[in-house]
């Protein structure tokens, strides 16, 4: 499948969230729907990658996961895409500094969950993440605390927005980020592939 890119206007604020989505699911629409109404963003771009660097099995193939985040996430301001793939990045500061290039005018935000936060500092060249686009991170079970009192949380608390200009950050240049709760959600796609796992074991236990 050839993957198109995505039509933005010039001055449009566009937040960028991107991960494997294997699979989509309930968790990533309400961080979506969150940060589109608490970052004051315009569009978000779901940037379905081809394989994540940090992880050490791969993926179901692109296009499955593509197709299946398309039927889970019905709105019309989230575009769901394999760009990176067309991109040939593989490391988020690659994908952003590409999209910038081929977007001058767009205002893009990285998205992200508290536990992706934590994680930040080994991610390749992340303060020139930090530099290029502003942050938005929201609250995910279990990682609030650490994600508050984390090694990029501390080195960025100059940067950070208050709570209650959260909505400004679409519009802020950067380095800015902030950090806002959100209502939680337990689902994971580790949690949904071992299920589908283990339905289409138990059928083949009832077929036997």
């Amino acid at each position: 499948m050839r993957q198109a890119f995505p039509i933005a206007t010039a001055g449009q604020r566009v937040g960028l969230l991107g991960g494997s989505f294997d699979p989509a699911h309930e968790g990533h629409v309400r961080l979506t729907e969150e940060a589109l109404k608490r970052f004051g963003l315009d569009r978000v771009w779901w940037l379905v990658t081809p394989g994540n660097p940090l992880k050490a099995h791969g993926p179901a193939p692109l296009d499955e996961r593509i197709a299946y985040a398309r039927e889970i996430m019905d709105d019309p301001r989230v575009t769901v895409t394999g760009i990176e793939a067309a991109l040939k990045t593989r490391k988020t500061v690659d994908t952003i500094t590409a999209l910038q290039a081929r977007y001058p005018e767009v205002r893009f935000t990285w998205l992200m969950g508290s536990d992706n936060l934590v994680q930040l500092p080994h991610w390749d060249r992340w303060r020139e993440i930090a530099a290029r686009v502003p942050i938005g991170v929201l609250a995910r079970p279990g990682s609030r605390l650490k994600a508050r009192t984390s090694k990029a949380a501390r080195i960025m608390a100059a940067d950070r927005l208050p709570d209650s200009h959260a909505r400004l950050l679409g519009s802020t240049p950067p380095p800015a980020w902030a950090m806002i709760d959100m209502p939680l959600s337990n689902a994971s796609s580790t949690a949904i592939r071992a299920a589908r796992k283990a339905e289409v074991m138990g059928a083949k236990r009832q077929g036997a």
